[in-house]
C-alpha cells in the first residue's frame, strides 16, 4: 500500500478524461502535501487507469490524464 492510494483512488473516482488538482487539493486529499516521493510513486497511478500529465511547479498544480485503451 502506497502513500498515494487515497489520492490514486480520488483520481479514479474523478472519472474526467483529463483534470487538474493544485497541490492545496492534493494536501486536502491525503491528509499531507506531497514531496519529492510523488515522483517515483506516480507510476502507481496507472493501475487504476490514469497517469500524471504535467507536474507545474510554477502554478503548484498537477495535471492527470485518463488512460484510453
Amino acid at each position: 500500500m502506497s502513500k498515494y492510494d487515497k489520492l490514486w483512488q480520488y483520481v479514479k473516482n474523478d472519472g474526467r478524461e483529463c483534470f487538474k488538482l493544485t497541490q492545496e487539493d492534493i494536501k486536502e486529499i491525503l491528509g499531507f502535501p506531497m514531496d519529492h516521493s510523488f515522483l517515483n510513486a506516480k507510476k502507481e497511478l496507472l493501475a487504476f487507469g490514469y497517469q500524471v500529465g504535467k507536474i507545474s511547479l510554477k502554478d503548484k498544480t498537477v495535471m492527470f490524464n485518463k488512460i484510453n485503451d
